[in-house]
């Protein structure tokens, strides 16, 4: 069993920038992909970031790519999601999410854990 804490979320202005974070514990850290899906209003949840155990596979979706930046701790059981340049389209529910397999997987059915969800809300 693997428990995910996010926490980060907030309000923010158009071209600000918010840092999510990812508490793991449970099952070992270093052996899990996490990644971040988001959610908006009346929509799907979306592939936004992923980063394999060891690092060695990191995946954006085109939408953030080069906007954010997703980074993990396995010392301190915690994974990251540096968002910058936001914009009011990035407004959604952030869900943190592991799967134990090694690929960070866009695929939401593919994922076995998830956090309860972060706000971001982003104002124009």
């Amino acid at each position: 069993q693997v428990q995910l804490v996010e926490s980060g979320g907030g309000l923010v202005q158009a071209g600000g920038s918010l840092r999510l974070s990812c508490a793991a514990s449970g099952r070992t850290f270093s052996e899990i992909t996490l990644s971040w899906f988001r959610q908006a209003p009346g929509k799907e949840r979306w592939f936004v970031a992923g980063a394999s155990w060891n690092v060695g596979a990191i995946v954006y979706a085109d939408s953030v790519r080069g906007r954010f930046i997703i980074s993990r701790d396995n010392a301190k059981n915690t994974a990251y999601l540096q968002m910058n340049g936001l914009t009011p389209e990035d407004t959604a529910v952030y869900y943190c999410a592991a799967r134990s397999r090694s690929w960070p997987s866009g695929s939401k059915n593919e994922y076995d854990y998830w956090g309860q969800g972060t706000q971001v809300t982003v104002s124009s």
